[in-house]
């Protein structure tokens, strides 16, 4: 190298050459301009001089910031020394959009549509990114046996505004404390922007200026004040302002939905097949208000005809409406702890969309004829209008199951055989059976958890769920087949991806932990080792944890308009078509399933396309909200259960400490790192184990173990652990 090494610069050259305020460029900003330079200028080489000739770099200042970020690229790998004092880029020309994933110490991964791995990101090269914005990313050239790293070089779009936290107010200036543990920088308020709110509070803050080249805080002002942190009210929410969930419906929108006339025309009763006369009824949870699926079965010449009947909320929700623009933008319903935040107005989904008994409904239907084994032999697509006779509840359905006595017992015993055989079928054809565990709050007129249950899935729920996923996907081998025979017939579908061979064997070593071989050297033999597993662990205490990391060793399912199979079902093409009230996805498939069977083209791919991914964004953020409330609850319950002990296992191992999940009520906190005083732990993150370096003891995923609960932290919605024994 021809310029002067870091390590044997004169450490006083910056000072006695100090730029005039505001005179020169700093040294990201230098590093960024080189950056686009060589980005220009790939295939030349150029040395010290030619660079700072190039760049405008006249002071020392600019020089020396010249000299660190050639030093930087160089360690990095993107840049190379072709001969002394010559320089050319190597990878330093590849750029990527991507959405930021932060990580609670400020660092962030990447996530980019067509890189396989998720690109690093240091703190100091965030760029001021907060979680879940777009950026635009320099990816540096990759060295051999390191991660994939770059630097954010652009925020191309905003993901939020607005962030919920506490408020610290001190006597000339305030800050944020933000709930979320992915936001790394507090936000100040300014005294003048406080509106009111004060010391302690939980308060909403919008950033009114974000992170200027130094500064370290975006700076805000409160818009909306929750109250004392811990309350019932006050932490749902803020839940719900966090994930900036909808409170209410635009007026607009309420405008439409009532002005929908709830009387079903004869000329549109003769349009439809009509299974009024036909046995038919709905199975849903006993608190369920909407009910979008129903069930019709009798007997014919050719088999049982079974009628899959799905709500036909596209007859109400007309395109590019109010209605429908909210429903989009939306995305999905969100089931909190203590409330649903519904996809459509509440005349649509409890009234006129809801298969309520007895009375006229327009629906969407899957007609199959089945024999006796469940093969197919007739399918139909179309619009109905149906009358439910009889709403069960799944404990009502199960009761009528297992006695084989009451209302449409013989129907229910048929459809529970047919479920079975179906369900068969999917597992021989490679299906994986996934069953987590769910919990339920019981809650007091304050919204209080009082106690907590396992919700246990019978006969019932199964029958429901192998009629659903029948007609989701009939309905996408029909559309792929329409594809092929008249082309230009894009769909939404719903796609699984396989999972990543290295996921796979470490889910194995994790198995193996608790005695489980697993044979994972075909498609076929993944499917039967994990059911397997999955049917062997049922009723044990690592039956969670074991589904849970089975889970998460599969990809995560999205919405897309490009064929492709769901791996864990084992479908070759699949849908979502049967919950149009509470999913947009189903609203679109029942729109473009209408268009083909009137013979008609489909709308553009790109459209249909973006309205996709929409959703899955919404699906994810769904996901989110539903387990932070769940979350909160959880700490909650567990208030007044600070200095009890409970047997818990093992559920997660990281730097920072051990996860434990209570067996009793599935409850999980954390003991800390810092907590461990017997001996020094470090993470063996290969074997998901922690080990003593003096004492060689361990804490392993799946031990079961002895925890006393220390603190239950509302605000921070965490539960603090000791081990027992240590106590």
């Amino acid at each position: 190298m021809t310029f002067m090494p870091k390590s044997k610069r004169n450490k006083n050259t910056n000072k006695s050459n100090s730029p005039q305020k505001g005179g020169d460029k700093s040294k990201r900003s230098v590093k960024s301009s080189l950056v686009n330079f060589l980005r220009s200028n790939s295939t030349e080489p150029f040395n010290y001089k030619q660079m700072a000739d190039r760049l405008e770099l006249r002071s020392t200042a600019e020089k020396t910031a010249l000299i660190d970020a050639l030093e930087e690229l160089l360690q990095e790998g993107a840049l190379e020394e072709i001969k002394r004092g010559k320089y050319k880029s190597l990878s330093i020309t590849q750029y990527a959009d991507g959405r930021v994933d932060m990580t609670k110490s400020g660092s962030a991964y990447i996530i980019i549509d067509g890189i396989e791995e998720d690109i690093y990101i240091s703190p100091s090269k965030m760029k001021g990114a907060f979680q879940g914005d777009t950026v635009k990313v320099l990816l540096y050239a990759r060295s051999k046996n390191r991660r994939p790293e770059g630097e954010v070089v652009e925020i191309l779009q905003r993901k939020k505004e607005q962030f919920t936290g506490i408020l610290q107010v001190h006597e000339k200036f305030a800050f944020l404390i933000p709930d979320s543990k992915k936001i790394p920088v507090d936000i100040f308020v300014p005294v003048s922007r406080l509106n009111g709110a004060k010391n302690g509070e939980k308060v909403l803050v919008k950033v009114l200026e974000w992170a200027s080249e130094g500064s370290k805080s975006p700076i805000g002002e409160v818009i909306k004040i929750f109250g004392k942190p811990g309350e019932h009210s006050t932490e749902m929410n803020a839940i719900i302002a966090e994930f900036d969930l909808p409170e209410e419906f635009p007026y607009e929108v309420e405008k439409e939905a009532k002005a929908i006339p709830e009387e079903i025309t004869e000329e549109e009763i003769a349009k439809r097949w009509d299974f009024r006369g036909t046995p038919t009824f709905t199975i849903d949870p006993e608190d369920a208000k909407d009910f979008d699926d129903a069930l019709s079965v009798k007997k014919t010449a050719a088999g049982w005809e079974v009628g899959i009947h799905i709500a036909d909320v596209s007859h109400y929700v007309k395109e590019k409406t109010a209605l429908d623009k909210e429903a989009l933008e939306r995305g999905t319903s969100v089931y909190l702890v203590d409330r649903v935040i519904p996809m459509l107005p509440e005349n649509l989904s409890n009234n006129l969309c809801s298969l309520r008994p007895d009375e006229d409904k327009l629906c969407f239907s899957v007609v199959v004829v089945l024999d006796e084994n469940a093969n197919i032999k007739k399918e139909w697509y179309g619009r109905t209008v149906i009358r439910s006779q009889k709403r069960f509840s799944y404990e009502e359905a199960q009761e009528v199951i297992e006695t084989g006595e009451g209302v449409y017992a013989s129907e229910l015993l048929l459809l529970n055989n047919l479920a079975y055989k179906l369900r068969e079928k999917k597992f021989a054809h490679g299906a994986i059976s996934f069953e987590t565990e769910e919990v339920k709050f019981i809650l007091d007129e304050n919204g209080k958890p009082t106690g907590v249950y396992k919700k246990v899935r019978k006969d019932a729920h199964k029958l429901i769920e192998d009629f659903m996923l029948l007609a989701n996907r009939k309905v996408a081998e029909f559309i792929f087949k329409k594809d092929e025979e008249m082309h230009d017939r894009p769909f939404v579908y719903r796609v699984h991806d396989t999972p990543a061979e290295e996921k796979l064997e470490n889910f194995a070593k994790v198995a193996a932990r608790f005695g489980h071989k697993l044979n994972f050297t075909t498609s076929k033999s993944v499917a039967a080792s994990m059911n397997k597993l999955l049917a062997e662990v049922e009723g044990k205490p690592e039956q969670n944890i074991l589904q849970n990391l089975a889970i998460r060793t599969m990809p995560k399912a999205f919405y897309t308009t490009h064929k492709s199979s769901h791996y864990g079902l084992a479908f070759d093409y699949y849908t979502h078509f049967t919950s149009p009230i509470r999913r947009y996805p189903d609203v679109i498939a029942h729109r473009l399933l209408a268009l083909y069977l009137e013979g008609k083209k489909g709308i553009d791919q790109d459209y249909i396309e973006s309205q996709a991914k929409h959703s899955s964004e919404m699906e994810i953020r769904a996901a989110e909200a539903e387990r932070a409330s769940i979350k909160f609850k959880q700490v909650e319950y567990m208030l007044d259960k600070i200095g009890d002990t409970f047997e818990g296992l093992i559920s997660g191992v990281t730097d920072w400490g051990i996860y434990v999940e209570i067996i009793e009520n599935k409850c999980e906190g954390m003991v800390r790192m810092s907590s461990l005083d017997d001996d020094y732990y470090v993470l063996d993150e290969s074997h998901y184990l922690i080990r003593g370096t003096n004492s060689g003891k361990m804490y392993q995923l799946g031990d079961v173990v002895k925890v006393k609960v220390i603190e239950a932290n509302l605000q921070q919605r965490t539960i603090d652990f000791a081990f027992a024994e240590e106590e």
